[in-house]
């Protein structure tokens, strides 16, 4: 059975960075899509950032473009986000999710394993 757990959230001040963990167990993390999303309060969770490995180019909401890296270490079998350039607007419960196949979908509905969340919270 595959599971993921994520780390790395916390108390930030606007403009600070912050990098979240999603450790995976169960499966092999190089034949396995990952995704990040996110739910701010009283808002639907929204799609974050993902990559396919090895293939696929990251994919980026609009809203973190340019502030937001994916990346992987194979050896840990983790994924990471690297948040840089908070702003208060990022406070949500971020949650990492994954997928067999090699796309990169937007759409929670098409990851069927999830970790629990972790809280970010960016104040002024």
């Amino acid at each position: 059975q595959v599971q993921l757990a994520e780390s790395g959230g916390g108390l930030v001040q606007a403009g600070g960075s912050l990098r979240l963990a999603c450790a995976v167990s169960g499966r092999d993390i190089r034949e396995y899509t990952l995704a990040w999303f996110r739910q701010r309060p009283g808002k639907e969770r929204e799609f974050v950032a993902g990559q396919s490995w090895p293939r696929d180019s990251p994919k980026y909401a609009h809203a973190v473009t340019g502030r937001f890296a994916v990346s992987r270490d194979n050896d840990k079998n983790t994924d990471f986000l690297q948040m840089n350039s908070l702003r208060t607007a990022d406070t949500a419960v971020y949650y990492c999710a994954g997928r067999v196949g090699a796309l990169v979908h937007t759409t929670a509905t098409n990851y069927g394993t999830w970790g629990q969340g972790t809280q970010v919270t960016v104040t002024v």
